[in-house]
């Protein structure tokens, strides 16, 4: 089977029937997929191909399958969400394991170079926030996306098992809590999932917040999506200390969003729920298999320890809360 290249692309986007394109950008890809920008005078699209061994230096396998589940998910959405955009599928062609999606604006920025570059604008907070509650509660318990996205191995592949168990291995002390953890989300299927609910994934342009990356996509707790969004963004108040306290406000924003965008049944449990993932999540990011990039040794230290407490007061039966997931225990600086 051919690899997706600047040079192989010219003919993919032929054979499947797309107008030409004069320019290929190879794109990042993250450490699990080949993704190319194809231009062109009728054409801007972004072409993907799943990869079966992940970029990272420990051993990591994923079904190379999950690009159809991907574009399945995009199909599914394009008209029943608001707040923001899924890109809409234009080609898919499954002998090659590969996708072709419309692109985003050429002003979009992923919201994660935006925190870096110290940009905190609550508008984007709010999308992310208000689109993810908006594929919640279109997926709610719907019978169509349950059939369509029951298959979970995939978010066992790239979630559970690299973040979740591979962590509790490591840490035993914080096994009871993860495996805990595990079974409970485990029970929990209401609804799409996106699985990478990041400031990566997140793009931002022309006004409108893009959510891209839909690989990981199946039915069961949402609650993972937001704990995994708050995590995102107090991973960074460990890079970033002095902004702190204007990375709190957008959590704040985000959950305030999703509070007013979700179905009745799920806003009781929701932020609770992704509280509870959050230390778990933290902790992955530090000790998992996929650390975050953007973390020195000294910052992964403090955040290994403020995690390992989280669960520690979790474990005593001390509640979450905001408040206490980024200020408490650690140094801040005021803005």
């Amino acid at each position: 089977m051919p690899e997706l290249t600047p040079e192989t692309a010219p003919e993919w986007l032929r054979r499947n029937g797309l107008p030409e394109a004069v320019q290929f950008t190879e794109l990042g890809g993250g450490v699990s997929n080949r993704v190319i920008l194809a231009e062109g005078p009728k054409l801007r699209t972004v072409l993907k191909q799943s990869l079966g061994k992940l970029r990272v230096s420990e051993e990591w396998l994923s079904d190379r399958e999950r690009i159809y589940r991907e574009a399945a998910a995009m199909r599914w959405l394009e008209d029943k969400v608001n707040g923001g955009r899924v890109p809409r599928l234009l080609a898919e062609e499954h002998a090659d394991f590969a996708l072709a999606m419309e692109a985003a604006p050429v002003s979009a920025t992923m919201w994660k170079t935006k925190l870096f570059g110290g940009e905190f604008d609550p508008a984007c907070a709010t999308a992310a926030g208000t689109l993810l509650g908006s594929i919640v509660a279109s997926s709610w318990n719907h019978a169509e996306a349950r059939q369509l996205f029951a298959d979970q191995t995939v978010f066992d592949q790239l979630r559970i098992d690299p973040y979740y168990r591979y962590t509790a291995k490591r840490h035993p002390v914080a096994a009871g809590y993860i495996n805990d953890l595990i079974s409970r989300s485990a029970e929990r299927r209401v609804s799409l999932v996106h699985g990478d609910w990041s400031p990566k994934n997140l793009l931002v342009g022309d006004g409108e917040l893009w959510a891209i990356d839909w690989e990981v996509v199946h039915f069961g707790d949402p609650s993972f999506d937001a704990g995994f969004l708050l995590n995102h963004l107090f991973l960074k108040s460990f890079a970033l200390p002095q902004h702190r306290r204007k990375l709190a406000g957008l959590a704040e924003t985000f959950l305030r969003a999703l509070r007013t965008s979700l179905p009745p049944d799920a806003s009781a449990w929701m932020e609770t729920a992704a509280l509870e993932h959050l230390p778990a999540l933290l902790l992955a990011r530090v000790d998992g298999k996929s650390p975050a990039e953007y973390l020195d040794e000294g910052m992964r230290i403090q955040a290994r320890e403020h995690a390992l407490r989280l669960i520690r007061l979790a474990d005593s039966g001390k509640p979450q809360d905001l408040g206490e997931v980024f200020f408490h225990g650690s140094k801040h600086h005021e803005d």
